[in-house]
């Protein structure tokens, strides 16, 4: 199944990756979360709900919106990871993370 992650930061400024199967395939919803989990903490990003519990889609618009946008114009390795850590903890093939609006889709 072919995957596309696409993050948007405002604008024409859309930066599209293109996860292998093998890839997404290779790590699991648990492994995705850590990875998550990890870099949520590691960026200082902050729970959006005022009772701290930080979902899953909060946790990938928050550190696609505090990693910045330049790891993923340049096409860092770490972006290459976010995209196949974004489409893992979804499940989903196609994964827009609209960080402007603060809305996945």
């Amino acid at each position: 199944m072919p995957y596309s992650v696409t993050v948007v930061f405002g604008g024409e400024r859309e930066y599209r990756f293109t996860p292998q199967d093998a890839e997404v395939a290779a790590m699991t919803k648990d492994q995705a979360r850590v990875w998550l989990t990890q870099e949520f903490e590691d960026l200082g990003c902050t729970p959006t709900n005022p009772m701290g519990k930080v979902l899953m889609l909060d946790m990938i618009l928050s550190v696609a919106k505090n990693g910045g946008e330049s790891r993923f114009e340049q096409r860092s390795e770490w972006a290459k990871k976010y995209a196949v850590v974004a489409a893992a903890a979804l499940e989903r093939p196609l994964v827009r993370v609209d960080v402007s609006s603060f809305v996945v889709g």
